[in-house]
């Protein structure tokens, strides 16, 4: 597989001289200054195509072409923003660009309640305390309802033996104002603040923008928001199919309902009704084995074996589910996810494209996707998840399976940037 990363651009502290040095091949990145809803133009396409091509790599995947919440939930302008959507997705083809991935997630991307959670090696991870989450969405959104909600999730995870509402009273009588701006912060900027979304940094009433980004899906089922998707989906695969791209969904992170909105890309049957709503190839998934392997009805190998045909982009990494339910990033040797065996599957897919494809699509990206803080990464104001030193570790572990697999493949693996 191409080894590539996700870079935030020309202001990135990460730079692509240092990338080049540690193996990457491939960036995976978008036009983080255009504004959302408005169109990518060929001409900021091409000059950060070509600013990425002056240190010998490519632009191989946009992550991501945002799609607004008016074509998720339904809104009067949706039809516009599809327009727009299809113009900046034209403009990439014409520049030679070939995967998109996205999301379809209503409001929220992905979710931690810690950014910092500390490792027993002194490192440390993103993690995820469904109390800690509840506590937000109860007492700090007050969204109506969400009591009853969380009992009821709590009841259909019985074997996760815990009563998450009771650790949300004893949340309630320790939160301080700070304990909440934190969390705040943690769920909503430092996730999110950092990508062409619904939040920046800066934002002076973020709880208040959620509330009415909430309110904008009052009303829309599961079902909805799954036939929103095909709509979309089917208004774009005609530039798709007239410029070879890939789009490639991302899962939802968690894998499950949450905030009372529909979630539509958890779990197999899922993926299943997506893939069939649309069944042309260029409709295919972002396996991230990360976000798929943070819910343990997900059995990642078999899901693997199932959609590697349909898989567009790929995340290397892996969760760690404590008992209660809580999980954490793992190592990329370990946690719920077989890197290993992943990487055999799709080191055997990307040789069967190779024999069967267009050479536009015959590479098959792959990301170790969210590292480690580590060594001093934590000092560096780098964005939540994307460490240098750390996802540089996770590389490293991946890059040495790949070697491997390869060899048992009877694939020469060869390191970029060195002789021989």
């Amino acid at each position: 597989m191409e080894k590539t990363w996700r870079w935030f651009g020309k202001n990135d502290k990460i730079t692509l001289a240092m990338l080049k040095q540690i193996g990457v091949e491939g960036i995976v990145t978008a036009l983080h200054d255009v504004p959302l809803g408005e169109v990518w133009t060929r001409e900021k396409i091409r000059d950060l195509k070509e600013y990425i091509e002056s240190y010998g790599m490519r632009w191989s995947v946009v992550e991501s072409l945002p799609v607004t919440e008016t074509i998720k939930y339904g809104g009067p302008d949706r039809e516009q923003q599809i327009e727009v959507y299809k113009e900046s997705l034209t403009n990439l083809g014409k520049e030679g660009i070939h995967c998109v991935c996205y999301n379809f997630m209503p409001v929220l991307d992905w979710a931690r309640t810690d950014l910092m959670h500390d490792n027993p090696n002194g490192a440390s991870n993103l993690y995820f305390n469904w109390a800690e989450f509840a506590y937000f969405d109860i007492h700090i959104l007050k969204r109506e309802g969400a009591e009853e909600q969380w009992k009821a999730f709590n009841e259909a995870h019985s074997e996760w033996h815990r009563d998450i509402l009771k650790e949300v009273n004893e949340i309630k009588q320790k939160a301080t104002p700070e304990y909440d701006h934190d969390l705040v912060e943690t769920i909503v900027i430092k996730t999110q603040g950092f990508v062409s979304g619904n939040f920046k940094e800066g934002d002076d009433k973020p709880v208040e923008l959620f509330r009415q980004l909430l309110a904008l899906y009052d009303g829309v089922t599961k079902e909805q928001l799954q036939e929103n998707m095909k709509t979309w989906l089917e208004a774009i695969m005609p530039i798709c199919d007239e410029y070879d791209i890939d789009m490639c969904v991302h899962p939802d992170d968690p894998p499950f309902p949450i905030l009372g909105l529909p979630r539509i890309v958890n779990c197999d049957d899922d993926i299943q009704h997506f893939l069939n709503a649309v069944p042309n190839e260029h409709n295919g998934l972002t396996f991230c084995a990360g976000s798929l392997s943070a819910g343990g009805h997900n059995d990642i190998t078999t899901l693997a074996e199932k959609y590697h045909e349909r898989t567009h982009f790929v995340h290397l990494r892996s969760c760690y589910i404590f008992p209660n339910g809580d999980f954490t990033e793992a190592s990329h040797l370990g946690g719920r996810a077989d890197l290993v065996e992943l990487a055999r599957i799709f080191e055997k897919e990307e040789q069967r494209r190779k024999a069967t494809r267009k050479p536009t699509t015959q590479k098959l990206p792959m990301r170790v996707d969210h590292g480690m803080t580590m060594l001093g990464d934590e000092s560096k104001g780098y964005n939540a998840g994307y460490s240098f030193l750390g996802r540089m570790f996770g590389l490293a572990q991946v890059q040495g399976i790949l070697a491997t697999v390869d060899n048992e493949l009877g694939i020469q693996y060869k390191q970029p940037g060195f002789f021989g």
